[in-house]
């Protein structure tokens, strides 16, 4: 009997890799590829779980294509590549990496927050092009201290940006589904409607997970409702953001910049209006990209497979209450 099969589009270093080869077999493919045309048949009926990046896509296709599947693992904290209904009526465990990466995206988000404001990007230009030994100094930027930061959604990201803004002594707002009410008792920030959020942050940051309720879900009336000097950063999800409209309210000054490490496309083409726009800095969705981050996360969801195969509870999953329930769930090839 062939030993059961784990397919891996993400990136497994060689230690994890030992663990995986003790007990099953592996299959490497590609991060966008369609798993059920590339994964044959005889091979596919061995398959007991995948540990895949977040472009690969997880469909209902995908899913009944392996019948003996029990978890998919993704290499990300997001999960929209997966059908996690179509995986749970399939009693099929999916599990993601929250946590190890917060600190990394907070980072950067406020990295950008502090590149929009003194203009980073343009100044290094700025002297490269010899602007400044010609023209003199550039134009004066703005502080970013005592400015109102937005958060839209608040969430583990959410929680670790309002506290690194603390340090530049930012008023922090944030709207989410139900109010942080440990956030607001602690003054680390301050619940208010969506409206209000969009209307008074010098600085907006998004931070919600893509989902059938968000997708394009921040558009004209939101840019209408912001500052002219405000900024929108997001290194959530780039889908959330209707870009036709942020490229007219960046365009036409409705609002001053915005930073951005996701888009709705990705990569995003050379041609697209984001790159011809001056007050634009955009990133290669890398928010989780550091070493240190990259390598907790894979481990992480290397782990989070491991366990789900041994029958040991996985320390992050989507979908947890299939291990509370009684139904029974597919018949597995354990080694």
């Amino acid at each position: 009997m062939s030993r059961p099969l784990v397919l891996i589009t993400a990136p497994v270093p060689d230690n994890l890799r030992d663990q995986l080869d003790k007990h099953y077999a592996t299959l490497d493919l590609p991060a966008d590829a369609c798993l059920a045309t590339a994964v044959e048949p005889r091979q596919a009926k061995h398959v007991c779980g995948i540990l895949c990046m977040a472009t690969t896509p997880v469909n209902e296709q995908v899913l009944a294509h392996f019948p003996q599947l029990r978890v998919v693992s993704n290499f990300a904290v997001g999960f929209d590549n997966i059908d996690i209904d179509a995986a749970t009526k399939r009693r099929i465990l999916v599990c993601n990496t929250p946590g190890v990466l917060d600190a990394a995206v907070a980072d950067l988000t406020i990295g950008l927050i502090i590149s929009l404001s003194r203009d980073l990007v343009r100044g290094d230009a700025y002297v490269r092009d010899g602007s400044w030994e010609q023209a003199g100094p550039p134009p004066l930027t703005a502080d970013i201290r005592g400015k109102t930061l937005g958060l839209l959604g608040m969430g583990r990201i959410g929680r670790e940006v309002a506290r690194l803004a603390q340090a530049f002594n930012m008023p922090v707002l944030y709207h989410n589904r139900s109010p942080d009410h440990e956030a607001d008792a602690s003054g680390l920030a301050q619940y208010c409607s969506r409206d209000t959020l969009f209307a008074q942050a010098d600085f907006l940051s998004v931070h919600v997970p893509l989902t059938p309720q968000t997708r394009s879900s921040i558009g004209e009336h939101e840019f209408s409702l912001m500052k002219p000097s405000a900024y929108l950063v997001n290194t959530g999800r780039g889908a959330v953001i209707n870009e036709t409209a942020l490229v007219t309210a960046l365009r036409t000054g409705q609002i001053a910049g915005a930073g951005l490490d996701v888009m709705a496309q990705e990569p995003l083409p050379a041609s697209h209006p984001f790159c011809k726009l001056p007050n634009v800095i955009l990133q290669a969705h890398v928010g989780s990209a550091t070493v240190e981050t990259r390598h907790a996360m894979i481990t992480l969801a290397t782990h989070n497979l491991l366990d789900a195969l041994g029958n040991n509870r996985p320390q992050a999953m989507v979908n947890p209450h299939l291990l509370d329930s009684d139904a029974p769930s597919a018949q597995s090839e354990t080694p």
